[in-house]
């Protein structure tokens, strides 16, 4: 059930792709059933149960590469809050693009994108996380860039998927290493070895940095602000609600395996620590509220690394339930920026108030968010972040608590003073033009029927509603956490209350939010500030100097010469042959050699043929005798006892000679005249040094055979089991289908890539004649 659940989302989104593309309404209809459904499920499976529902998939059993799933605690409630949160945006994208030519493609590549999220939250080990992870990678790069005319969202896109793609490659590595050295990558395992070493120090570097590029961390945090240029719905659920999640549950998975080593902890509290702060600054100097909250998101996700990652059972308990808070009242206020966008046609925070007269039920929605957004009792962000400073306080780690502790609460200042920041705007003196604000809208503005306001404040009033609710029931809610956090953490055991008492923590955070609320209402906005950060900058400059450099690479390395792409590659082959010999030894003829005179007679006129197809100038020749090798070939198969082999060549060989002839009709009779670099004595030498040294590795990795041919199983198994005589055939469509079938998507993407590429001489051609 739970790939089920998976494998509809994905075939919401295909469908949706390829056949309700002239009707989006009625596939997001689909989609939010499915989403519906499948919380349903999560919810009927995982809640209540005493055994922790899996699946699994078998893929490379050999290498321990499987696919499972578990619906543990932590992947219900993550479970619920991807599908939950998804079925709201969905539900808001109704309203918000109507009318819009892309509303198609985002359904589509909003439900596979919900797919992948749910396999990340479901995956039991790091393989198959790094499965879905690639795939909400691939996803979000479409997404982002969904409006493909602009070209800051095209450049947004590509950003984001080069950082998250080259964090993945790292995660891969170190999935590789922890498989490699432990035998296994799965979370529960990883937790009970406890591993430590140089090359697991390693493997925690390459998963911390595949988790940091994800939840853009410092230094990758550069590309969320940046991938604000996708629609609200998109920036709503990817980039404050699920995909940046995705490094934090990363985190949280690994953090009771690896959350004792001191390279792991110090790493985890620098960037997050580094990230809370600078995302808090520049969250406060924006005047586009999108991109206010998209650093704010930033600053968030600087604190919950802290929390989930710093290797403490009390911390992973707060991290869980802020990450469920950072959800519900991040998800509202993007949203809710994006209900203003819609109706009003601005994010000018100058221009906000403005909402209050024609969105008075929005308005109060984002005012309840942002007090749960800096910590404000009763909301439920001021019990979550209440409990994040007990943790801090009370963990015992020397300098790295402290410094943890310290970079917190300074980073919870800025999260105060940019909240009312944000406060003022939508409660401050309304500007005479703030109804309109054109220069800062994505598209035109509307003014929506009544149904259309319902569908798009509905999402935003319900999840403000959460936060606030949520807040008076912390008893309950803290009590619901306990299982998410002990399904990573047997020991992470702990409780939420609204009213915590008069304590360090309560004091702690009265100073913060006076401090913050000062700095808040002092600290200008940055009008001119540059568009782009530092990171987007350095970026901008690597990408860059990469492509000029490989250009230039290019111009040297493919000039464009045949004859040069053939001698460098042949040498190249001819060059690690003999380091093979030299290093292993010349190997055994014996197996090779003949006393028949037919069979040496067969070999002898196949290598003349093949001479004659290097030195004959008449391309209808060098056809025949190129056939000739082939058959020649055929009947050495045929001597040494292998007459289905021998077979399947001729019938290959035939039908490439008569393919050859076919073209040959339209071709010139002769063979353009070869080149005078490089000189004939080099071309003889190496047609010789790879013609000599080829087959001598063949005969030596023949001859290093350690186990018994695979084809003696094949022989015995092609008859009885495949139903075959002819064992070559029943190899290639039976027992090795699937790499024939691979082989053959090669060549059909290979004549595909060819015809295109002879349509377009042609066209040119024509257009020249013309």
């Amino acid at each position: 059930m739970l790939f089920v659940a998976i494998v509809a989302q994905f075939a919401v989104g295909g469908l949706t792709l390829l056949g309700l593309r002239r009707r989006p309404a009625n596939a997001a209809l689909i989609g939010l059933v499915v989403l519906a459904s499948a919380a349903a499920m999560i919810v009927a499976e995982g809640v209540g149960v005493e055994s922790t529902p899996r699946s699994r998939v078998d893929w490379l059993p050999a290498l321990g590469f499987n696919l499972t799933l578990e619906l543990d605690g932590f992947a219900v409630l993550m479970s619920i809050v991807v599908l939950v949160l998804g079925f709201g945006v969905l539900l808001y994208s109704l309203a918000y693009f109507e009318h819009d030519a892309t509303y198609a493609r985002f359904v589509g590549l909003f439900m596979a994108f919900a797919g992948s999220m749910t396999g990340v939250v479901l995956a039991a080990d790091l393989f198959t996380m790094f499965v879905f992870w690639e795939l909400t990678s691939i996803c979000s790069f479409l997404l982002i860039g969904l409006n493909d005319t602009s070209e800051s969202a095209r450049k947004s896109a590509v950003r984001a998927l080069l950082t998250t793609g080259a964090g993945g490659l790292c995660l891969l590595g170190g999935v590789g290493i922890l498989q490699t050295e432990l035998g296994t990558t799965t979370f529960a395992e990883l937790v009970k070895l406890q591993p430590s070493g140089a090359l697991i120090d390693a493997a925690i570097v390459l998963v911390l940095l595949g988790a940091f590029t994800k939840s853009a961390q410092f230094p990758f945090h550069f590309w969320l602000p940046g991938a604000m240029a996708a629609p609200t719905p998109v920036s709503a659920y990817l980039h404050s609600a699920t995909m940046v999640k995705a490094g934090i549950v990363l985190l949280a998975r690994t953090s009771p395996a690896f959350g004792q080593s001191d390279v792991w902890r110090w790493w985890v509290i620098v960037a997050g620590i580094t990230t809370m702060v600078i995302g808090g600054w520049r969250a406060l100097r924006q005047t586009d509220a999108k991109l206010l909250l998209a650093h704010s998101t930033v600053s968030q996700l600087g604190l919950l690394t802290v929390l989930v990652g710093m290797g403490t059972s009390t911390a992973l308990y707060a991290g869980v339930a802020h990450l469920l808070a950072h959800a519900v009242f991040k998800v509202a206020l993007f949203l809710g920026v994006g209900v203003i966008d819609h109706e009003l046609g601005t994010r000018d925070v100058t221009k906000l108030a403005a909402a209050r007269i024609r969105l008075p039920f929005v308005t109060s929605a984002l005012v309840a968010s942002t007090l749960s957004m800096a910590g404000v009792i009763p909301l439920f962000g001021f019990v979550t972040k209440e409990k994040a400073l007990v943790a801090l306080l009370d963990a015992e780690l020397g300098l790295a608590g402290s410094v943890a502790l310290v970079g917190v609460v300074l980073g919870s200042v800025l999260s105060v003073a940019y909240s009312v920041r944000f406060l003022h705007a939508l409660l401050g003196e309304v500007a005479p033009d703030g109804t309109r604000g054109d220069d800062q809208q994505n598209g035109e503005h509307h003014s929506s029927t009544l149904i259309a306001r319902t569908l798009l404040g509905a999402p935003v009033i319900v999840a403000a509603t959460a936060s606030i609710v949520f807040g008076f029931a912390a008893t309950q809610i803290g009590k619901w956490l306990v299982a998410p956090s002990t399904s990573l953490d047997v020991l992470a055991k702990s409780k939420l209350v609204l009213w915590p008492g008069v304590n360090d923590a309560l004091i702690i955070s009265v100073v913060v939010v006076a401090v913050g609320a000062v700095v808040g209402w002092r600290v200008p906005l940055a009008v001119s500030a540059s568009p782009n950060s530092l990171g987007e900058r350095m970026f901008d400059a690597i990408y860059d100097s990469i492509l000029s450099a490989s250009k230039k690479i290019t111009q040297v390395s493919q000039p464009g010469s045949l004859p040069i792409y053939v001698v460098v590659t042949t040498l190249v082959v001819a060059v690690a042959a003999l380091v093979g010999l030299l290093r292993d030894g010349m190997p055994s003829f014996d197996a090779f050699v003949t006393d028949s005179p037919l069979t040496v007679s067969v070999a002898l006129l196949t290598a003349v043929l093949t001479v004659g197809v290097a030195v004959v100038s008449v391309r209808f020749t060098a056809a025949v005798f190129l056939g000739g090798v082939g058959y020649g070939i055929a009947v050495l198969f045929l001597m040494r006892g292998a007459p289905d082999l021998a077979l399947t060549q001729v019938l290959v060989e035939t039908l490439t000679i008569v393919i050859f002839l076919l073209a040959m009709r339209s071709m010139p009779r002769n063979f353009i005249p070869a080149s005078k670099w490089p000189p004939k004595a080099v071309r003889v030498l190496v047609s010789v040094a790879v013609g000599v040294l080829l087959p001598l590795v063949a005969l030596a990795v023949y001859s290093a055979r350690r186990a018994p041919s695979v084809s003696d199983e094949y022989f015995t198994r092609s008859v009885d089991e495949a139903g075959g005589a002819n064992v070559v055939n029943v190899i290639l469509v039976d027992f090795r289908g699937f790499d024939t079938m691979g082989e053959i998507t090669v060549l059909a993407v290979a004549a595909l890539g060819v015809v295109n590429l002879v349509r377009v001489a042609e066209r040119n051609r024509r257009e020249r004649a013309s």
